[in-house]
Formats: C-alpha cells, sequence, structure tokens
C-alpha cells in the first residue's frame, strides 16, 4: 500500500517532494547493470503528452530543480519548486512514473551519457578499487556493481527492456514525502491518484555470498596508491547498525578523528583517509581507505591493519565515546536544517520500511551503549577484510591479503 506524509511548513515559500520506488540497482538483472539508472535518467526525459523539451521547459522556466536516480535499493524522484508552482509540477512526478514516454532517442542519449561517466571513472584510482571491492564483497549480484551499471552490459540494455522494467514504477510500495505548504486541493488529488498503485513491487534479487579470494589488484600507472578494506556487516534496520556508525565516526569523522591523527598527522602515511558505513537494505558494507604515495604502500596497509586490530582489542575510552556521541549527534542535526533534508531523511526511513522516528529511537539508545558494546559489533561484523588496492605494479607486488581475525 502506498504512502504519503506531509511535513507541514505553514507559510513555507517552497515545496519539496520525494517519491520513493523500492526499485534501485538490485533490480538490475544478470547481464543489465545499470538498468535501473539508465530508466531513471530517461524518466526525466518525458512522460505522458510532455517530450523532453516540455518537461525540461515546464521545470526550468520556473526555476525549479528536478532529478531521478537510482541507487542500490532504491530509485527517488525528487523535485524542489516555488509553492506556488506546485498545482503544475507536483502531478508530474507521478506521471513520470505512470506514463514515461521512454524514446529511442532519449534512450540513447541518456545511455550515452551515462558511458561516458563510467569511462571517466575508469581514470580515477579510487573507483577503480571500489568497484573491485564490491565485486569481492557482493559478487555479481546486488550491490556488487555501481548504479551506473558495467559498459557492456548498458550497451546492451533496449528500449524494450526499459519498458518492461518501467512497468513496475506506479508500485504500490512507493512512498511520497511533501515538505512544506501545498494547497489542501492539491494534495487531495494527489493522494487520491497515488493511492490508486497497487501493484506489488518485484522482489528484488537475493545477495550473492563474498567471494574467496581476500585481495584484488589494480595495476594503474600512478605514483599514488589507494587502499580499500571492506567488510559486510547490517542492515539498516539492524541495531548493531548503531555501535558501527559510532566507530566510524570515532574512526573517521572530522579532523580529531583516529585514522586522521594517527595515520596522516602524525605518520603522514594518507593523503586521504576514511571510513565509509553506507546503510543498505541488506548486509551493509562498511569501507575503510586511504591514497598513500606508493613506495610507502605496504606501510600504509600495515598501519591500517593495526587500527583495524585495534578496535577489535582495545574498547573506546569513555572520552572517546563521548567524543563520537556528540559528533554523531551534531550529524543528525547538521542533516535536517532544510525541508529537502528533511523530506530526503523521512523518505528514505519509510522507502527502508523504517518507522518516521527511527533516528530518534537510535540517538535515544547511544547514552546506552558502552565501549565494550561496540567492540563486541566490531567483532560480529569486522573480522573477515577484504582487501582492494590500485596503484603502480612495482607497489603491488609486495602486497599480501589481510588474514581473518581470529575468534576471540
Amino acid at each position: 500500500m502506498t504512502r504519503f506524509e506531509l511535513l507541514h511548513r505553514p507559510g513555507a515559500p517552497t515545496l519539496a517532494a520525494r517519491l520513493v520506488l523500492p526499485l534501485g540497482s538490485r533490480q538490475d538483472p544478470g547481464g543489465a547493470a545499470g538498468r535501473q539508472q539508465l530508466l531513471a535518467g530517461v524518466l526525466t526525459r518525458g512522460c505522458g503528452d510532455l517530450g523532453a523539451e516540455a518537461v525540461a521547459d515546464l521545470v526550468e522556466n520556473r526555476g525549479a530543480q528536478l532529478r531521478c536516480e537510482a541507487g542500490d535499493d532504491l530509485l527517488v524522484l525528487a523535485l524542489r519548486c516555488a509553492g506556488d508552482d506546485a498545482d503544475q509540477l507536483l502531478p508530474l512526478l507521478l506521471t513520470m512514473a505512470e506514463a514515461p514516454r521512454l524514446e529511442g532517442a532519449q534512450v540513447e542519449r541518456e545511455r550515452h551519457l551515462n558511458l561516458q561517466t563510467l569511462q571517466r571513472l575508469q581514470e580515477d584510482p579510487f573507483h577503480r578499487c571500489h568497484e573491485r571491492l564490491r565485486r569481492q564483497l557482493y559478487g555479481q549480484g546486488p550491490y556488487g556493481h555501481d548504479p551506473l551499471g558495467v559498459a557492456s552490459d548498458l550497451a546492451a540494455i533496449s528500449a524494450d527492456a526499459l519498458s518492461v522494467a518501467a512497468r513496475d514504477l506506479p508500485t504500490g510500495d512507493a512512498v511520497l514525502v511533501l515538505a512544506g505548504d501545498p494547497p489542501p486541493g492539491l494534495i487531495e488529488a494527489i493522494t487520491t491518484r497515488f493511492a490508486g498503485w497497487r501493484a506489488p513491487s518485484p522482489p528484488g534479487r537475493p545477495l550473492e555470498p563474498p567471494a574467496a579470494d581476500p585481495l584484488k589488484t589494480v595495476e594503474l600507472d600512478t605514483e599514488q596508491a589507494v587502499v580499500m578494506v571492506g567488510f559486510r556487516t547490517v542492515p539498516l534496520s539492524h541495531p548493531d547498525l548503531l555501535p558501527l556508525r559510532l566507530l566510524q565516526v570515532h574512526l573517521a569523522v572530522g579532523m580529531s578523528s583516529r585514522l586522521f591523527q594517527q595515520l596522516r598527522e602524525e605518520r603522514g602515511l594518507a593523503y586521504e583517509i576514511g571510513v565509509d558505513l553506507s546503510a543498505r537494505q541488506e548486509a551493509s558494507p562498511c569501507l575503510w581507505y586511504l591514497s598513500t604515495g606508493a613506495p610507502r604502500l605496504a606501510e600504509a596497509i600495515d598501519a591500517l591493519e593495526a587500527e583495524w586490530q585495534r578496535v577489535l582489542t582495545l574498547p573506546l575510552s569513555d572520552d572517546e565515546l563521548a567524543l563520537a556521541r556528540a559528533k554523531l549527534r551534531g550529524q543528525d542535526c547538521l542533516s535536517s536544517e532544510t525541508a529537502s533534508q528533511r523530506a530526503d531523511r523521512l523518505a528514505l526511513l519509510l522507502g527502508h520500511g523504517l518507522p518516521a522516528d527511527h533516528n530518534e529511537r537510535a540517538l535515544a539508545r547511544l547514552e546506552q551503549l558502552e565501549p565494550e558494546d561496540l567492540r563486541a559489533a566490531a567483532n560480529r561484523w569486522l573480522t573477515q577484510p577484504m582487501l582492494s588496492v590500485c596503484g603502480p605494479g612495482r607497489a603491488l607486488a609486495r602486497v599480501r591479503p589481510l588474514a581473518p581475525a581470529p575468534p576471540r
């Protein structure tokens, strides 16, 4: 059943709308990686009675912003416009899902742009390293490729295949969130039309097991090397995501973070360093990464491995945990400053099947977590490392895989 939510802001001059569909890149069939992102891009290129130029004129002539993109789990249609233009622009979101035109010439234009982007990314060592790590963690299935897809697959996706995929867009599992002050008549018309979406969403493809090889390298003629260590962790709804998030904040948020201080400031081993915990519907990836000079690659990997082992063996101090809590609260506040940000957050929570107050519940748990809780979560989910390294061949020759952590 579709779900509609209004974040009412009386007198607000702008309206933010988010239409979220559970049709992200995990719906890409085998051999068609990039299909959902290609479909998302073509949605802005004509719908209903409007061709590509007419849609562009309708949006741009009113100074509005419209984007459509597929993530790993969700396909998102986002609109931001003046409140006075909402009656003309808001119905456009539903029409894009109900009656996309998917004209052959527009499909080819969007495909060409995506292929160009993929070609440029081949020159980026971070992207090359990350894509190899995705395959190690998730294989050829869901989460195993960038939503943009794989060039050989993307080149072969037909307009007919997009038309088949588009039939699932007006799904009964869709979520629509508005933030602003839309007129009551518009809300009634939109919600009545939206409630008519009843088709079930197709099931997402099941995740594949991790690859057997814990080390992959990508040779690239550059003076720098990129190191990524990845782990498969927990779904967005799992209670262990909060202690893992606190660890991520402790390790990599701000110049006071552990990895920044130890590996960059004290030892000069990293140009860039961080930890990314990207929440997913299933098995979220946790990525530790750094870039370093090629001559110091082995030393940098050893240092990163030592910090990983430290997380597994030594609990945070009380002061370190207090600082991580404060940073996480600050991040939460900064991510909900604007109506667009609040609409984004609520739509994504509901799109993942979580309650609207999920973040508030998580923040309420912060004070209950002790240093040992964080260490225990790390030992449940950060013990099977996958290592991906991109750099010059002379440096890669000395790289070895990280050994799994012994049971504790």
